[in-house]
């Protein structure tokens, strides 16, 4: 196990803010998960449990501890005669090579979420989505260790509840686990999702009708690829804004204003519109304020242009979003975890 002091969190946040913390420990089994709780529960020092960073904004430096999982593995625990594919996953896991090993070995389920930067653990907790697909529609049930009783739990994914970018993970658990594994359910049936977003488009554009599941994933990759940058040469987090659900009354207001507005329905009231064309109707997109900018390819992700402090990155974002209430009347919030 790793344990550290005055740790540069550097290569922990895809942002690339080079901001540290007082003290950083990394478990690379349940055993050294379980002696981790014990040192995080015997002191009242802050705690912050990360994955790669890549959905974190770091303000300041941490004055307390930073836990990391390194938890690796991929293993089929079974496929049962309805189809159905067990896969228990480390939690130190990365994301995308876990649907890479899904996708090449016939387990269907994930290609939506394709490219999706981050780690297993992580991905139970944001409930990470894209492209009509959210992880929550496959995770079976999450192991853990309780820092509070120090005993290892499973838990089922519906006590999670999870929602839009939400779980308890982020609500009422925080801090309070630390995730070992995950367990996804998927399927030896391949039932594509294309009606989000430009996927038929792009299909058709490579003159493909039926995708295979490895060529639809690839469609996916080169749309992420296309709107998104790398962080190894970019410093960014992804999508930095959720997009805001808005009730039906305030969508019919916006759609007489703006003609051809993008959305997408949720229920019978209520509508999703895309953070990032709110952000590109306010004139955001491709400017910035000093080093901390708005991507000018996709305006829901904020950029790092070199040494921009967290500080930099999160006025714009106050900036950004103090735009779009006074222009569309709503408030959109971060996707991104704020420290």
């Amino acid at each position: 196990m790793k344990d550290f002091t005055n740790y540069s969190l550097l290569n922990h946040n895809t942002f690339g803010i080079d901001a540290a913390c007082h003290r950083f420990i990394e478990y690379e089994t349940t055993k050294e998960a379980c002696r981790a709780a014990e040192i995080i529960g015997s002191g009242n020092a802050p705690l912050l449990i990360v994955g790669s960073g890549s959905n974190l904004l770091l303000t300041k430096d941490f004055n307390g501890t930073v836990v990391h999982s390194a938890i690796k593995g991929i293993h089929l625990i079974n496929i049962n005669k309805q189809g159905d594919v067990f896969l228990r996953c480390g939690s130190g896991e990365t994301w995308d090579d876990v649907v890479a090993h899904c996708v090449s070995n016939g387990y269907y389920g994930a290609e939506n979420l394709s490219l999706i930067p981050g780690e297993v653990g992580a991905s139970a907790v944001q409930n990470i989505g894209a492209y009509g697909s959210e992880v929550a529609c496959l995770i079976e049930s999450i192991e853990a260790v309780d820092i509070q009783s120090k005993q290892q739990v499973v838990i089922a994914c519906e006590e999670c509840h999870y929602g839009y970018r939400q779980s308890r993970f982020k609500g009422e658990w925080h801090n309070r686990f630390l995730i070992t594994h995950v367990t996804y359910r998927l399927s030896t049936t391949f039932q594509p999702k294309l009606d989000y977003g430009n996927i038929r488009t792009a299909l058709a554009e490579k003159g493909i009708e039926t995708p295979t599941a490895q060529q639809l994933r690839q469609i996916i990759i080169n749309i992420r690829e296309a709107k998104l940058p790398n962080p190894k040469v970019l410093g960014n987090a992804g999508s930095f804004f959720m997009n805001p659900v808005v009730s039906i009354e305030k969508y019919s207001e916006l759609a007489a204003r703006y003609p051809g507005m993008p959305h997408y329905p949720i229920d019978a009231s209520h509508e999703k519109i895309p953070a990032g064309w709110l952000i590109e109707q306010c004139g955001w997109k491709g400017r910035s304020l000093g080093p901390a900018g708005v991507h000018n390819r996709q305006a829901l992700v904020l950029v790092n242009h070199g040494q921009a402090t967290g500080q930099e990155i999160l006025h714009l974002c106050e900036t950004i979003q103090n735009d779009v209430e006074a222009k569309f009347g709503i408030h959109i919030n971060p996707e991104v975890n704020i420290i």
